[in-house]
């Protein structure tokens, strides 16, 4: 089939509280979705931000970010009261988000529904019993999320590497005192991700049930400061003291002369092995309970990843080591019992015959960017003419400016490229961003995945984020209205005409 859909962070919803959350504007978005004939709705990675607020480096693999919380909900729930939600300070501006007053103001009243609703549960403010709703509810993984969101809080927040060592390092009679300290700091994350659980697998059901399919988004990596490397030590690269051998990043290349240092843990693949690579079929099953497909960015890693030795400044001393391979992928097979996973391939950037040859025997379809097609060699891999089926195509990702923004920032060369594949007459750059979405949808990829701001037609403004940077990122929001009915309509002839309403 050939199928479209539309990509849009829940951040980037309209809300009444600062950030987009499983309120009733998702609903309604969804339902714009099916309007427009759309099959997906592809979102970024749903996990709990921390500094920087980027989704990509979450405090855990396995846990959902509370600042999706609907405070609405919790108004009907009788757990918040509308004075409380309206007089906490998100910020004056409904196109971006302002996380700093976000953090501060949010946690304050989810705590105030936390003490609520344990009296209103269990008659008590003991925590104990909501540790025992929590096992009922939560997995393993998303419970020692909770911990380790509990003692972070009681070191002011730091990264478990500036810890006590006896925490730091796992200690069993270290990890017991703080569980008994901290038991009700504890309940109140549990509570955090049962209500965040909750809302999402209504909101999900609500969108499979209207026939749109949800595109969830993981990160090969996780975070340093994060749940999954303290508590499993082992499967990093990690010395003695729990501290990394080697760091994530990407060489040099063309857009940085330095390479990128992430700085994320690296996997001790050897180690996963002996497992039966069971902490990877732990979160792809977490995955596959969010999302109905599951887009695993950075995939060339798991044929080859960029190991940089841990406290250089740049990423340029680095080297590249083999990943598993196929196997990982042959043991999910056999895991879920599928022959073929629901799962799309980021396999963007530069890519070594050995990274083809893990993506055509994994069958996994693949992306395809337009707004990386149009270079001075005209000949691209992204130009839509030498699409296979298998992959997935997108004006733009998330990474990326907008199409109208980037369109605007091209040399002459490449500007008149454009113009020359599409068959425009006109030099402007008026309704270029219709231009390319036809690009897309007419194209052979069994999926088009077009971002809301390319429909809106937005210029830079609503870019969502500039790689290797701070400050100004996962701040963009949809304004109330903004999706209006001539559009919809618009979109779903578009995708009528080319066969994927």
């Amino acid at each position: 089939m050939r199928e479209c859909g539309i990509l849009l962070p829940v951040a980037s919803l309209p809300s009444r509280y600062g950030i987009g959350a499983f309120s009733r504007e998702a609903f309604q978005f969804v339902d714009q979705l099916k309007e427009a004939g759309q099959q997906y709705w592809q979102i970024l990675p749903l996990g709990p931000t921390g500094y920087g607020d980027s989704p990509y480096q979450a405090f855990s693999a396995f846990a959902g970010n509370p600042y999706f919380i609907d405070l609405e909900q919790l108004i009907k729930e009788e757990l918040l009261t509308e004075e409380e939600c309206g007089a906490a300070d998100f910020g004056t501006d409904s196109r971006y988000i302002d996380y700093g007053k976000l953090y501060a103001g949010r946690f304050l009243l989810l705590r105030k529904a936390y003490e609520r609703w344990k009296q209103a549960e269990f008659g008590s403010g003991e925590a104990d019993a909501v540790h025992r709703r929590a096992g009922e509810l939560l997995g393993e993984e998303t419970r020692e999320y909770c911990f380790y969101m509990a003692v972070k809080n009681d070191f002011g927040g730091k990264s478990w590497s500036l810890w006590d060592k006896d925490i730091r390092l796992g200690k069993k009679e270290a990890l017991r005192a703080y569980r008994e300290r901290l038991t009700d700091e504890i309940g109140f994350y549990e509570f955090q991700q049962m209500k965040f659980e909750e809302q999402w697998g209504k909101l999900k059901r609500y969108a499979n049930a209207r026939g749109i399919r949800i595109i969830g988004d993981i990160p090969i990596y996780v975070a340093f400061d994060g749940a999954d490397s303290w508590l499993h030590p082992d499967l990093f690269q990690f010395d003695g003291e729990n501290l990394p051998a080697a760091v994530a990043g990407c060489p040099p290349d063309a857009f940085s002369a330095t390479g990128q240092l992430w700085g994320n843990p690296l996997y001790r693949w050897e180690r996963h092995r002996e497992t039966g690579y069971r902490w990877w079929m732990r979160r792809m099953e977490y995955s596959f309970g969010l999302y109905d497909v599951v887009r695993v960015d950075h995939f060339r890693g798991f044929e080859s990843y960029y190991s940089i030795p841990y406290g250089d400044p740049t990423a340029e001393n680095g080297h590249w080591e083999k990943g598993p391979g196929m196997e990982l992928f042959v043991r999910m097979q056999e895991h879920f019992g599928k022959k073929r996973l629901p799962i799309i391939a980021e396999d963007l950037g530069f890519l070594t015959p050995a990274v083809h040859k893990l993506l055509r025997e994994s069958r996994f379809p693949g992306m395809k960017v337009l707004e990386f097609a149009f270079d001075e060699t005209e000949d691209s891999e992204y130009l839509p003419h030498k699409y296979k089926e298998n992959c997935v195509v997108y004006t733009g990702t998330h990474d990326n400016d907008t199409t109208a923004g980037w369109f605007a920032s091209l040399g002459r060369h490449d500007r008149r490229f454009v113009r020359d594949y599409l068959g425009r007459r006109e030099r402007g750059s008026k309704d270029i961003h219709w231009d390319l979405i036809r690009l897309a949808l007419s194209s052979t990829a069994k999926l088009a995945v077009i971002p809301m701001q390319d429909y809106l037609g937005l210029g830079s403004e609503a870019r969502i984020n500039v790689p290797s940077t701070l400050g100004q990122n996962w701040r963009w929001r949809l304004l109330p209205g903004e999706v209006t009915e001539e559009l919809l309509e618009k979109c779903r002839r578009m995708a009528q005409v080319y066969g994927r309403a």
